[in-house]
């Protein structure tokens, strides 16, 4: 796939809605940061260093055992415009710190889009793997097994005490991230969403935005992740990840279900009205559409709105975007001209 088809479609694994727990969980994401022995750190690194990690790591991408596991596209961010490398942040398929702060900063991307791999970014290597569903397991199957990969070509900077070394303190040791992008609308609309924030904090997890740290919880979606790479094991922080993503994803359906029951005309009233506006509406701001396909995607998932597939409501969390809003129209656009173009393209995919 070439660099432009990577920019223009906006499906991706992740959104097929096809995964375990899938009408709660929409992606499982896992992350696991590396640094290579005797090259200084990204942020510190001239650009002939990290020039040299980023070569280091594409020859190592191209081994016989990384071509089992797909093709991989290199795209290099100086070879990017602001707003390609903002689409790829929307699909979720770099961070916002390799697009907006990286120096010699590259992807690495397999055809599905299920795996990407970042070069130069916070660390020399981060690789990412994104599935639909709640699949923990298999995202570190696949994660570690790209792992094991480069370990094996590559010299990574690793101490007997502390393990994997990373740029951040916090990523030291196992350098692992997993999270679930879980989608809680009955628990906000039933007022319990802030309690139970409250108590993942106090289990080494936390709860960050739609795009990570700093972001906003757009559409009642959450990411819950671990917060401790440190002196736990890989085994570890993925089953108390899992553990309590399971007890919140059977609180939201305890909250469904007590919506159906005791609020179901509101509930109803509130699905179809944010269904109709998305049907007919010729402008739409980013955080109404978002909060309108929250409300449609409840619908779905209660099979109130059965000719809809969580498949395009998926891909609508990308196609709303601004970035991919402009990419699509192939021109920088006012914020009115977006709003226009994201009705549009709802309405269109509502069809």
């Amino acid at each position: 796939m070439s660099k432009q088809q990577f920019m223009q479609q906006p499906w991706s694994n992740w959104m097929k809605g096809n995964g375990p727990e899938a009408d709660i969980v929409i992606s499982t994401r896992l992350r696991i940061a590396r640094n290579l022995r005797h090259h200084p750190f990204p942020m510190l690194a001239t650009d002939s260093q990290a020039e040299e990690v980023l070569n280091k790591v594409i020859d190592a991408s191209q081994s016989s055992a990384m071509t089992q596991l797909g093709q991989f596209e290199s795209i290099r961010m100086d070879d990017l415009s602001a707003l390609e490398k903002r689409v790829l942040v929307e699909k979720h398929l770099i961070s916002p710190n390799l697009a907006e702060e990286s120096r010699k900063g590259a992807v690495l991307l397999n055809q599905d889009e299920s795996i990407s791999i970042m070069v130069n970014e916070e660390d020399h290597i981060r690789i990412q793997v994104l599935l639909s569903g709640c699949q923990l397991k298999e995202a570190w199957e696949t994660g570690t097994k790209i792992d094991d990969i480069f370990e094996k070509q590559l010299n990574y900077a690793f101490d007997e005490k502390r393990g994997y070394l990373t740029s951040c303190p916090t990523n030291v040791g196992t350098g692992i991230r997993a999270s679930v992008m879980l989608h809680l609308p009955a628990l906000v609309m039933t007022q319990q969403i802030s309690r139970i924030l409250q108590a993942i904090n106090q289990v080494g997890l936390v709860v960050r935005g739609l795009y990570g740290e700093g972001s906003e919880a757009l559409g009642n979606l959450f990411q819950l992740s671990n917060q401790v790479t440190l002196g736990m094991s890989e085994g570890e922080i993925l089953s108390n990840l899992y553990g309590v993503a399971n007890q919140i994803i059977e609180q939201e359906r305890v909250a469904r279900r007590y919506l159906e029951e005791h609020s179901r005309m509101a509930v109803e009233d509130r699905i179809y009205r944010s269904y109709g506006i998305l049907k007919f509406a010729r402008t739409v701001e980013t955080k109404e559409a978002a909060q309108r396909l929250s409300d449609v995607r409840l619908g779905v998932d209660l099979g109130l709105i059965p000719d809809v597939s969580p498949l395009v409501l998926n891909e609508m969390l990308v196609l709303s975007q601004p970035g991919f809003l402009q990419q699509n129209a192939g021109q920088k656009l006012s914020p009115e001209q977006r709003d226009e173009r994201r009705a549009r393209l709802i309405r269109e995919r509502l069809a």
